[in-house]
């Protein structure tokens, strides 16, 4: 992949994992954070850091100049409104980053982060700020943008090694699990490189096991989402 790469909330705990991960590869990383110094580990010398806030369009014009790809891994906040709410992080924040990006004039391709259960409203974690609705309605926006994209929907998080690094790769938002960071990080920057994750929603879990070989495969098994009938109105 030519040009830049962007990793949006990359000094965060999967954001950070995945700069390091692009960083070894050679790949040029812009870090894009609105405090990168407050990571919970330093980021690789040789990194460029841009200081923006998702909340604003303008703040990331400069950021995302250029970049042949995009990975969106912020967290959303679970404030009901103002500035710490998931419609401001996860919804506008998505909005605005595709906003960004698309004035640019490329098309860069974009990798979400989002999480499961976003189609089960009736959740209690909805209750906080309608956290899943807003990623929902943050995935649809990147759905309906016209770029090259992959909505990856992480199960739930952990750093706990135990859990295995194979993964399992479903559809429909219909499982439950665990998946570690550093598998959520892999699929990210798998995604971004490997063709057969182009246009794809899917939720990630973890397995007892060693770590895939094989991505073009598990993202080949997938079903473009023009098929997937699961939404929130």
């Amino acid at each position: 992949m030519h040009g830049p790469i962007a990793v949006i909330g990359g000094a965060g705990r999967v954001g950070g994992l995945v700069t390091r991960r692009l960083h070894e590869q050679g790949a040029r990383v812009r870090v894009v954070s609105r405090t990168p110094e407050h990571g919970p580990a330093p980021l690789p010398r040789g990194v460029e850091v841009y200081r923006a806030d998702v909340r604003y369009t303008d703040s990331l014009a400069e950021a995302l100049r250029g970049c042949a790809g995009i990975i969106f891994s912020v967290e959303p906040g679970t404030a009901d409104s103002g500035p710490d709410s998931p419609e401001s992080t996860v919804y506008d924040g998505v909005r605005n980053a595709l906003a960004a990006a698309l004035e640019q004039g490329g098309r860069p391709h974009f990798v979400l982060v989002s999480q499961i259960f976003v189609t089960r409203r009736e959740h209690p974690m909805n209750s906080y700020g309608r956290l899943l609705d807003w990623r929902l309605r943050g995935e649809d926006a990147v759905r309906g943008s016209g770029l090259p994209y992959t909505v990856v929907r992480p199960s739930w998080l952990t750093d706990d090694a135990s859990v295995g690094a194979r993964v399992r790769l479903e559809q429909e938002d219909r499982g439950y699990g665990w998946v570690s960071r550093a598998s959520v990080a892999q699929a990210c920057v798998q995604a971004l490189r490997t063709p057969q994750a182009t246009g794809r929603t899917f939720e990630l879990y973890s397995e007892p096991g060693e770590a895939p070989a094989d991505w073009p495969s598990l993202f080949g098994r997938l079903t473009p989402d023009r098929v997937l009938e699961r939404r929130v109105a």
